[in-house]
């Protein structure tokens, strides 16, 4: 009897001192909510809206990055959530256009700066880069985890879908700006990237980011792909979706979420979601 005692109350201690080592985690969910367009039909953004809402809330999102929004679906986010954002309209760099924006937790994180950029050659004023269909951008914002009590970044994109050198040289700046903005931060990096895992605007962010799922600590959960084109039959082999981060942040989980109701993904992407501590 004593035996067990000691083995419990070394358990219990084993457990208060990892708490203690890796802090508070962050959840974190990436997820293109694809626009708000009536041509989709039964699919369309006032059929999905309380649903998308009920799966970030559900699935606890610290932090939310969204790819597609636009204002009325920007605004919808925040509506009865604790969230505030940072992001801004790539069309006009105001309110006009689709959103990639950084959701977090207000009560929770406190915002000491952040921005947008284009990925262009002309990053500081709304433009399209290269051979890209769109303007696009990608927004940050530097937050402090008071739970943590630690500064980190999370970076948020979306590449563009027709422009081969787009997303090769849009990683290229990302890589650029983030080592600008965040050279010693913990950083998250996040996005519908548009292209699959082998290419070079993938290899790129791996040159200096890890993709969240080679490195999680529990297998990886939900399906490789995340794009399912509102099919609820596909075969969910294309991953475009990503989470990635640097060597501050250890990942405890990742997974692809399938949420459905009436046989109806939410969104023509599934979102990711991961775990994170500090290291």
């Amino acid at each position: 009897m004593k035996t067990l005692r000691l083995f419990f109350l070394f358990f219990l201690i084993s457990i208060v001192s990892f708490a203690q080592k890796s802090g508070i985690p962050i959840n974190v969910i990436t997820y293109n909510i694809r626009l708000n367009v009536a041509s989709d039909g039964v699919n369309a953004w006032p059929n999905r809206k309380n649903n998308v809402k009920a799966l970030i809330k559900f699935h606890d999102a610290d932090i939310l990055c969204v790819q597609e929004a636009l204002p009325e679906q920007y605004d919808a986010l925040l509506e009865n959530s604790n969230f505030d954002v940072v992001g801004v309209g790539r069309d006009d760099g105001k309110r006009k256009g689709e959103f990639s924006a950084v959701y977090f937790d207000k009560t929770r994180f406190a915002k000491k700066e952040g921005g947008t950029f284009w990925l262009s050659e002309t990053p500081n004023v709304p433009s399209k880069g290269w051979d890209a269909a769109l303007n696009r951008v990608c927004s940050w914002v530097k937050l402090y985890d008071k739970l943590n009590k630690k500064d980190f970044i999370v970076f948020n994109t979306h590449y563009d879908h027709i422009g081969v050198q787009a997303r090769i040289e849009s990683a290229k700046l990302i890589k650029q700006k983030i080592q600008e903005i965040a050279p010693k931060l913990p950083v998250v990096f996040t996005g519908d990237l548009n292209v699959t895992p082998e290419t070079e605007a993938i290899s790129t962010i791996k040159s200096f980011l890890l993709d969240a799922k080679d490195i999680t600590v529990e297998p990886p959960y939900g399906p490789v792909g995340t794009f399912n084109a509102f099919n609820f039959n596909s075969e969910l082999k294309d991953k475009i979706d990503y989470v990635f981060v640097n060597k501050g942040f250890s990942v405890q989980k990742f997974a692809v979420l399938t949420d459905s109701k009436d046989q109806r993904y939410y969104s023509d992407h599934l979102p990711v979601f991961v775990k994170l501590f500090f290291k």
